[in-house]
């Protein structure tokens, strides 16, 4: 298991939101340890069991908290975020559609502060068995040794479920997020499991725009040694068309489908042309 795990304890941004509460209770229901909620003005408030605190300095002074998940509206998100990369190690951004100047100011703080930002615009992270920060359907997750990360919340659920299906299982799950800016890499994720004793093998899901996977295949050559099984999405986008993805747009040669499979085939990984592909070459490399 990669960023989540035993010893992760959450807080979660605007808590008292629609989406915020619906999703809390969901992650409490897996075995997440989240802890409190914050949503300024409304410290003193609970939402089911746990706490509201105004602020996360306030909820630290009586919680020990490493970690954060951000329901907030998007206007609002970027004060979030410092507030939370300031304090603390782990913050997933689940809020969608940020300012991308927003976005680019959260991403060089983090760095600043060596924080891990997950997001924006990500379905956020799970590890079968212990927790999940973030909006995934946890039915179609099982513990196991494939690490999958992924640019697309709904490739990542069906590429997950057909590993499950297969009968084999994951050791943790993430998208880095779908924008333009985010906060995590490929390469960054694929390092991680590449150290990591669970994870035996690893599924990238990509999609077309960006260089975000030309990067990680010369990465891959490089540094990567355990099997990577990859999947790009969009292979019959138009040139120009912009996807559901704000990331995913295509100038040019590069940011093809065709351009980064061919890198990442040069690297030595293996390319479904399906989803539904992917779980039968994952038994043939392992």
């Amino acid at each position: 298991m990669i960023i989540l795990d035993e010893n992760t304890r959450c807080v979660v941004q605007g808590i008292t939101g629609k989406q915020g509460s619906f999703h809390t209770k969901q992650m409490l229901e897996y075995g997440t340890k989240i802890v409190a909620g914050t949503s300024p003005g409304k410290g003193g408030q609970k939402v089911g069991e746990l706490n509201v605190y105004n602020s996360i300095e306030e909820a630290k002074e009586d919680l020990d908290i490493n970690s954060s998940i951000i329901f907030i509206p998007a206007k609002f998100a970027k004060d979030a975020a410092f507030e939370a990369i300031s304090q603390l190690d782990l913050v997933v951004i689940i809020t969608e559609h940020i300012p991308v100047q927003d976005s680019m100011e959260i991403v060089e703080y983090a760095k600043q502060n060596q924080t891990i930002v997950m997001g924006p615009n990500t379905p956020g992270i799970i590890t079968p068995g212990v927790g999940k920060l973030g909006i995934m359907p946890t039915h179609i997750f099982n513990k196991g040794n494939i690490g999958l990360v992924s640019r697309s919340g709904t490739l990542t659920y069906e590429v997950a479920s057909q590993i499950t299906s297969a009968g084999m299982g994951q050791s943790t799950c993430l998208g880095i997020g779908g924008d333009p800016i985010v906060g995590m890499d490929f390469s960054e994720v694929l390092q991680m499991f590449e150290d990591d004793d669970d994870t035996d093998a690893m599924v990238m899901i990509g999609e077309i725009g960006g260089n975000a996977e030309e990067k990680a295949a010369e990465f891959i050559s490089k540094n990567i040694s355990k099997p990577v099984v990859g999947y790009i999405a969009g292979t019959t986008a138009p040139r120009g068309k912009k996807m559901g993805h704000a990331g995913a747009i295509i100038e040019g040669e590069s940011g093809t489908a065709a351009s980064k499979i061919k890198a990442l085939e040069n690297a030595g990984v293996q390319i479904a042309k399906k989803p539904s592909e992917i779980a039968e070459i994952i038994k043939d490399v392992l």
